[in-house]
């Protein structure tokens, strides 16, 4: 993992515009919802408005946006107009998807906007813009910050605006709350492996996932048509007791994860899942293996499919199956991920690194 400098450090060097920082980290701004490369000229916030980063993939899946000044997703001059259009274009409505239809009228072609930024982002446009949503919906109305600041310092002009891109995502308002009705509550939650997404009813856990995963959105989408509740901004009892959980098992204080869970699925799903949390930790077992443990030992498909299926990552340990052959395969979240958590449980000390696209 991406190792940064003492936070004393970074704010001295950002307020000294040192340029010799530029590539360590990057600055966010709390205040304004930007964040910036050391060296950029803007004036300087104060030390308890700042946030840093290891990486602008970083800052935008924690809700913050490109500074147009200092071009911090860009390491040399700024992007060129056509790729400055689609930008424009993300940050008037960035909850809402770009189309491939919206970017030919933009007098863009697709495939050559992805070739852009694999080359000079490290990511996809796709993964920049999901970053980018992600991070905005994650961004509402935590610790009692009224909807309308969050709101303005999200880029939005109106609060109306920011209810209706949130709900577009989500399919609530970010503060709707029925009277004696449950909901799900949802959070980011910070780990070594980067940010994650948790959600959890009265019930318990039903989602935990790495916030760059490409399925994520499709993820949202399947627990509000099986859940068929609102899915509003915050925290409750589950969601507190998950994150002192991986805490704990992120400092190697705890090896198996006690919240309530609540993953309905298929009979077949369920069963597959229930087969992930027998696996001990520091233990691998095949697909194979785990569809003949179900008594369907031609299966292994099947139970590959199931393994995708899991919106609980860490908490059902699909990451604890691998091929026949030893390879670390079929992981959503990253291998570099799955090779991080097995050599965890395993009590190896060894650093596995993220890929430089993580760190774009």
């Amino acid at each position: 993992m991406k190792t940064l400098p003492a936070k004393d450090e970074m704010y001295r060097a950002l307020c000294e515009r040192d340029t010799s920082y530029d590539g360590a980290f990057v600055a966010a701004i709390t205040t304004t919802g930007i964040f910036c490369r050391p060296g950029c000229g803007a004036k300087k916030p104060k030390r308890e408005h700042c946030e840093f980063y290891g990486g602008a993939r970083e800052a935008l899946e924690a809700g913050y946006r490109p500074c147009k000044r200092c071009n911090p997703m860009e390491p040399g001059e700024a992007p060129p107009a056509w790729v400055a259009s689609v930008l424009a274009r993300v940050e008037r409505a960035p909850l809402e998807r770009v189309t491939s239809a919206e970017l030919r009228a933009l007098g863009v072609e697709p495939a050559r906007l992805a070739r852009w930024f694999r080359a000079h982002y490290g990511m996809t446009f796709q993964a920049y813009h999901r970053a980018r949503r992600v991070g905005l919906a994650m961004k509402k109305v935590r610790g009692g910050a009224r909807v309308t600041d969050v709101a303005l310092a999200s880029g939005f002009e109106s609060e109306s605006g920011f209810r209706d891109a949130f709900t577009k995502l989500f399919g609530a308002a970010p503060t709707k709350l029925a009277a004696g009705v449950d909901v799900i509550r949802v959070r980011e939650l910070a780990t070594p492996l980067g940010p994650m997404l948790a959600a959890a009813s009265a019930k318990g856990v039903v989602l935990l996932e790495f916030v760059d995963r490409r399925a994520m959105e499709a993820q949202v989408t399947t627990l509000r048509r099986r859940m068929q509740l609102p899915i509003v901004p915050g925290t409750n009892a589950m969601l507190d007791r998950l994150a002192r959980e991986l805490a704990e098992y992120f400092a190697g204080t705890r090896t198996r994860f006690e919240v309530p869970l609540h993953a309905p699925g298929t009979p077949f799903q369920e069963r597959v899942w229930k087969e992930l949390r027998a696996i001990p930790p520091g233990e691998t077992r095949s697909y194979a293996e785990v569809a003949k443990a179900l008594g369907r030992p031609t299966a292994t498909r099947a139970v590959a499919r199931a393994n995708g299926d899991n919106r609980l990552a860490l908490l059902l340990p699909c990451h604890r199956v691998i091929g026949s052959d030893g390879a670390l395969t079929g992981y959503a979240g990253g291998l570099w991920r799955k090779e991080w958590l097995l050599a965890h449980e395993r009590g190896n000390t060894r650093v596995v690194t993220a890929p430089d696209a993580r760190r774009a």
